[in-house]
């Protein structure tokens, strides 16, 4: 154990705990993530869609070309299929190889400092004078929880717990192209995507195709991922003989900020933290971003450099709006009203900026046939 004394240990090598360990490692103190998978890789339950803003994450300077796909617009479709496309100029999405992605990212934390160890799962922590052990693993003065949507570092330590999710699957179809692979395409569909929507769009390898619908302790209904994509097929071109080459499943966080998300020198960061936005269910960026912040209030505190309030977790938005736009999907969406008035001009405005963080451009001309 000697060996094993860390300042921070990392539960979970996501796209918030992967942020939050370089920003300690560059700020020169010793920290390890664990990971229960062996290749990063591996299982994920995360789109990989990123928005224009992700893309200036620390962790993410010198991405590849190759992982990723920029995609500059957003169809939108009503539950009749007619459709809207959008746009902001300047404005772009980006679709990646998101296993590849992954391994990239603990790359590059590695090459920062952080001591990535994978093949580690969480099971428990025990409270010392300084910090807290985790067996077989190592001490620490801190202890980070990143590790998802059903955190074992919450339940275990008890903090705070999601208990608002969104049940997403997403089918990889390698090698195909979409008929139209600059666009996001994004369905709203109460009977496919009850409470959210269906999307496909291009990828660097091919094509992704998701659904998710919200999710009820105890109901057994999964989204029908064979129906929507026959659909969805004389929009998109795909086929609907052919089978996915992967498929990833998991639950999304869709209830806003968990409380309380910190104490006794445990911290939750990312998913496991509420960090999501409650309407669109994005949470990569937000990922980063509180990760990272998390990962420089905690330098400056455990470096001696920062007052006594540096113990507080960085602040967090409330998400006010989205939640109450959450609820309002949650209880009262209706095919018929969407299909009237999402071609009506205010509305496609509030879509995009809603869609593109509220960029003050207008929306492109619709192309024919819009």
């Amino acid at each position: 154990m000697q060996d094993c004394r860390y300042d921070v240990i990392v539960v979970g090598a996501g796209f918030a705990g992967l942020a939050c360990a370089r920003e300690l490692a560059m700020h020169g103190l010793r920290v390890c993530v664990i990971d229960r998978k062996q290749d990063l890789g591996e299982r994920m339950h995360t789109t990989g869609i990123l928005v224009q803003e992700a893309c200036d994450a620390p962790l993410l300077a010198g991405l590849p070309p190759a992982l990723v796909r920029a995609v500059p617009h957003v169809r939108l479709y009503a539950p009749n299929l007619r459709s809207v496309r959008l746009g902001a100029e300047g404005y772009r999405f980006y679709t990646t190889d998101t296993p590849a992605l992954l391994r990239w990212m603990g790359q590059r934390a590695e090459a920062c400092g952080v001591e990535l160890k994978r093949g580690l799962a969480f099971r428990g922590a025990t409270r010392t004078a300084t910090g807290w052990r985790l067996d077989g693993m190592g001490e620490a003065r801190v202890l980070v929880g990143a590790d998802g949507a059903r955190s074992r570092v919450a339940e275990k330590l008890g903090l705070g717990r999601v208990d608002q999710y969104l049940h997403g699957v997403e089918y990889e179809f390698d090698g195909v192209a979409l008929r139209e692979p600059d666009a996001l395409h994004c369905f709203i569909s109460k009977r496919f995507a009850p409470g959210y929507l269906g999307w496909v769009a291009q990828t660097p390898t091919g094509v992704q195709a998701g659904l998710a619908r919200r999710y009820r302790s105890g109901g057994t209904h999964v989204p029908d991922m064979a129906g929507f994509l026959q659909h969805v097929a004389p929009m998109t071109g795909l086929s609907v003989t052919r089978r996915p080459d992967s498929i990833r499943a998991g639950l999304i966080p869709c209830g806003g900020p968990v409380r309380p998300m910190q104490r006794d020198d445990v911290v939750l960061i990312g998913d496991a933290a509420g960090m999501v936005s409650p309407l669109t269910a994005g949470g990569i960026h937000a990922g980063l971003r509180h990760g990272a912040m998390a990962g420089r209030s905690l330098a400056r505190s455990l470096s001696g450099r920062a007052g006594p309030d540096v113990a507080s977790p960085p602040p967090v938005p409330g998400f006010a709006f989205k939640r109450a736009l959450r609820w309002a999907f949650d209880h009262a969406q209706f095919d018929v009203p969407v299909n009237l008035l999402l071609a009506a001009r205010p509305m496609r405005r509030v879509v995009e900026q809603l869609c593109f963080h509220r960029r003050g451009d207008p929306p492109p001309a619709p192309a024919a046939g819009d």
